[in-house]
């Protein structure tokens, strides 16, 4: 009885045995899940229609309406590493006359959990200026062609100039994100000095539900930066340009690919300051309107190829 036992137990052993050691080679019939192809590739793409162009709380479009759009490929070498390179072009309003800004910039955004940074190089390019001095026809500073206007402002042809920058952002979950940043140009604007942009900036998010199911998200976000300048070249007298803050806060309402942002803005800049910083074409020559506080509402469309597959 004894030895039938055994007998039986050594069977059971050897047949757990070769399931166990069978279990390894079964998988390999079992089917496989479909391969995913990863595309490094994407392309962002948007435009946007606003009542006034601000930056740096600066109207850049003399207090009107304003257009612009980019397209910006991407090359994600991996997800928390991405290259990208862009061109966008807006329509401003300078005292040179110049056609639009059209800028380039190329950088890259590494992520390291829920931190995002951004570093790269803008270039600002303004076409189809003409140098506007107080000699009509040319003058030391300007060449023959160039003109003036009523008030005395005077503005170099070309103001293209470029940064270097690098952004933070940090989401501290699905509400609130917080970052800084930091813009440098060794000759803003061809002044002829240095212009250094520092700001800190928030964003509260609002839960999916806030609007129900109708498929509409808000946010709430603000941003607060200091300006830094020098004394200008010659062309403009050896200015000593003023630095100042700036601020704006608003609200937005996204609905698909649709973005619309209602904002203040405003600045500490004085009257004279905003004068000597903007050439502003419109002022009496000694004060200008053009960093004062605004409302701006914006509507953008923004897209990636990469979302419409």
């Amino acid at each position: 009885m004894k030895k039938t036992l055994l007998s039986v137990a050594a069977v059971l052993a050897v047949g757990a045995g070769s399931a166990q050691a069978a279990d390894l080679p079964a998988k390999v019939y079992t089917k496989a899940p479909p391969v995913v192809v990863f595309n490094p590739w994407d392309v962002a793409f948007g435009t946007s229609v606003s009542s006034d162009y601000v930056f740096r709380g600066i109207t850049q479009s003399n207090h009107q309406p304003s257009v612009s759009g980019y397209i910006e490929p991407r090359y994600n070498i991996n997800p928390d590493l991405q290259l990208y390179a862009g061109v966008s072009a807006s329509s401003i309003s300078f005292a040179n006359r110049a056609a639009a800004e059209i800028d380039g910039y190329v950088g890259i955004r590494p992520t390291f959990g829920p931190a995002a940074f951004d570093f790269g190089f803008w270039y600002y390019g303004y076409p189809g200026g003409q140098c506007i001095d107080t000699v009509q026809g040319g003058g030391n500073l300007c060449p023959l062609g160039s003109s003036a206007i009523a008030n005395g402002n005077v503005m170099k042809k070309d103001v293209s100039f470029y940064e270097v920058y690098g952004k933070v952002s940090y989401t501290f979950n699905d509400v609130f994100t917080a970052g800084a940043s930091v813009n440098y140009s060794p000759d803003f604007l061809r002044f002829g000095t240095s212009g250094t942009y520092a700001a800190v900036n928030a964003k509260i998010t609002m839960p999916g539900t806030f609007f129900g199911t109708s498929g509409i998200g808000s946010y709430i976000s603000g941003e607060y930066g200091h300006q830094w300048l020098g004394t200008t070249d010659a062309f403009y007298a050896f200015t000593a340009l003023p630095d100042y803050n700036t601020w704006n806060v608003g609200v937005g309402f996204t609905y698909k690919v649709f973005t619309l942002d209602l904002r203040y803005t405003d600045s500490d800049l004085s009257k004279a300051g905003c004068q000597a910083i903007t050439s502003d074409f419109t002022s009496n020559g000694v004060t200008s309107g053009w960093c004062g506080a605004r409302f701006i509402a914006k509507l953008s469309a923004d897209v990636t190829l990469g979302a419409l597959k």
